[in-house]
């Protein structure tokens, strides 16, 4: 998840409540208080899970210039409890502007994020990603099922 969006979103949805700040308990919020001109208040990090950005979830890359992210020396300030430590270059450098990542790329990238996936211990993950990096990714799957439970993993 390592668009601002993305992680809006993620936070929004396993973040903890604003009134962690007022409680006299320190901790790092997940985001600050009106990131990207939201109007939110901060969003705790305490007793939360923890988040971890991966670039591999990305949605699809090159061209098109909203798919392209901000470095991430700009969205640590943002989101100072994030981990993006497995983010290896702070500027966006798989994101070209003359070459549009091709389905089958997609589908590579989700394969190589989900065996990714498998090395890591925790039990429960949620990954807050984009539809199309999704439906890529699952597309390569079912491949030997009836075609009404393969149109069910691509639906």
């Amino acid at each position: 998840m390592v668009h601002c969006r993305t992680m809006q979103t993620a936070v929004g949805v396993f973040g903890g409540e604003a009134e962690a700040y007022t409680d006299g308990v320190n901790v790092p919020p997940l985001m600050v208080a009106n990131t990207g001109n939201s109007g939110h208040p901060a969003i705790s990090s305490l007793n939360r899970p923890p988040f971890v950005a991966v670039e591999l979830c990305r949605e699809r890359l090159g061209v098109h210039p909203c798919d392209k992210r901000q470095s991430i020396r700009e969205y640590r300030p943002l989101f100072p409890a994030i981990d993006f430590s497995l983010v290896e270059n702070d500027d966006d450098i798989l994101w070209k502007p003359n070459i549009r990542e091709t389905d089958e790329e997609v589908a590579d990238r989700g394969q190589k994020f989900l065996k990714w996936l498998w090395t890591r211990e925790e039990k429960e993950i949620a990954i807050v990603t984009h539809s199309g990096f999704l439906f890529h990714t699952l597309s390569s799957f079912g491949n030997d099922c009836h075609p009404i439970v393969k149109s069910e993993i691509c639906a």
